[in-house]
């Protein structure tokens, strides 16, 4: 560890000394030069920190090592997972008995750590192999990786691209694909959050079964009339008048007919429980907000929605709309003699904390348990509501077993205490869910709260 200091407190001196020359003395070519010699060598730093990266391991009362990466260089979670998957193709590997082996991708990992190569240029390769199809020969894979790696030394990412692209299109001529190469494509993800007009675009890559059932609920549902927002009184069986003064784009019709699929499976009781309460939509709200029809409920997946949005949602009949207020509604404080919370003291801890309270940790409340903040349940703590909070399973468990400690503050929140003997772990408060935190407002919501599935 001595000599690892050394050596990074060498380099810190060699930045430091760098950032200290005039650069005005340089001709412009020089510029150029000088600019290429500093590319070449953070990227031969990078791929250092790659092969560190694939020694990362999880210990005790660390979280799981993409979370831990995250926290430590402050990094979001999906750059993490990123690096890590980056160096699991590019950096030296060992068998089971030791011995070293060749990198994945192993031409790639000689240029990537010789400085050769950018991000975007593994980008490129890394796509090539992940949609280049099984029943190409292992042969023509090995050649295919060495003519990307050469080809990557000397030209842009965009035009490497180009390259990857006509090299496909020759190893599968025919453009034949099996049912697994297929099913290695499909999903559905959000592409980011909200924007600032609420409204969201995800990217869905469906299979042939999939998408024959879309074809076909759609071909009713979503036709001229079908589930139509815009009128007074939605219905299933429009009229010609009805249909007639549709003025929804197809596209428009389609997101309809989607909503309305959810929505007709939400709460239904044959699906039972998630985390101790229906499938459904958990929202949380102020009775002010409500009584004034304005602003912004806040759900338990973290999805901001209008307030005008959050009424119309509860008048269908397979919803329903629990208002907490301390006065006319049920009581805010709750206390259970029993381990397990109840399904009202859930509601009111997913409108308190909105999801996992562990610093940095973005789980939404859909995706977060019960936890007893004081003391645990087999320890002699109480299910009380002042003395619940909420986290998601790999942070309840490191309290489980992780030597990490959880306590209530004065203003209600949970602080995370980390092992003593883990220093670059951080602990505190999750201000994540409650940006309001940041300007400098109360944390705790006002004293009318509602939940709403």
């Amino acid at each position: 560890m001595v000599l690892i200091d050394g050596v990074l407190e060498a380099l810190d001196d060699a930045v430091e000394a760098l950032a200290a020359v005039d650069l005005d003395v340089l001709d412009p070519p020089q510029r150029f030069v000088v600019l290429e010699r500093l590319e070449t060598a953070r990227r031969r730093q990078v791929a250092l920190a790659h092969a560190v990266v694939t020694r990362l391991e999880q210990f005790e009362g660390c979280p799981p090592v993409p979370i831990t990466l995250a926290d430590v260089l402050r990094i979001s979670p999906r750059e993490a997972r990123r690096r890590i998957r980056d160096a699991e193709q590019v950096a030296p590997r060992r068998a089971l008995t030791g011995e070293p082996l060749a990198a994945v991708l192993p031409e790639t990992s000689k240029a990537w750590h010789a400085g050769e190569l950018d991000s975007e240029h593994l980008r490129v390769i890394q796509k090539f192999f992940r949609e280049l199809p099984e029943h190409v020969p292992p042969i023509e894979r090995e050649k295919a990786e060495r003519s990307l790696a050469h080809k990557a030394r000397v030209l842009r990412p965009d035009q490497l691209e180009k390259v990857a692209h006509r090299l496909a299109l020759h190893l599968n001529p025919d453009g034949t694909f099996s049912d697994e190469d297929r099913a290695r494509k499909r999903g559905f993800v959000w592409c980011g959050g909200q924007g600032v007009d609420g409204m969201s675009v995800g990217r869905l890559v469906a299979d042939p079964e999939l998408r024959s059932e879309f074809d076909a609920w759609m071909a009713k549902f979503a036709a001229p009339g079908m589930c139509n927002p815009a009128e007074e009184s939605p219905t299933t069986t429009p009229s010609d008048e009805v249909a007639e003064r549709d003025a929804r784009s197809y596209a428009q019709r389609q997101h309809d007919a989607l909503k309305a699929l959810v929505r007709g499976q939400l709460g239904d009781p044959k699906f039972g429980q998630h985390n101790g309460l229906p499938v459904t939509v958990i929202v949380t709200a102020t009775v002010q907000d409500l009584h004034a029809q304005v602003g912004h409920a806040v759900t338990a997946g973290g999805t901001l929605l209008p307030i005008p949005d959050l009424i119309r949602m509860s008048a269908h009949a397979y919803h329903y709309l629990a208002l907490f207020d301390g006065v006319a509604g049920r009581a805010l404080w709750l206390g259970r003699t029993k381990r397990i919370a109840s399904a009202d003291q859930r509601i009111m801890l997913h409108s308190k904390y909105l999801g996992c309270t562990r610093p940095g940790c973005d789980a939404s409340g859909y995706h977060s348990g019960v936890h007893h903040a004081a003391q645990d349940w087999k320890n002699g703590g109480t299910t009380d509501v002042d003395d619940l909070t909420l986290a998601c399973p790999p942070d309840n468990q490191l309290v489980e077993t992780g030597g990490w400690t959880t306590r209530q503050l004065c203003d209600g929140s949970t602080e995370w205490i980390p092992p003593p003997d883990l220093p670059m772990l951080r602990g505190g408060v999750n201000d994540y869910h409650h940006p309001e935190r940041l300007l400098g407002n109360d944390s705790d919501p006002p004293s009318g709260e509602a939940g709403a599935a």
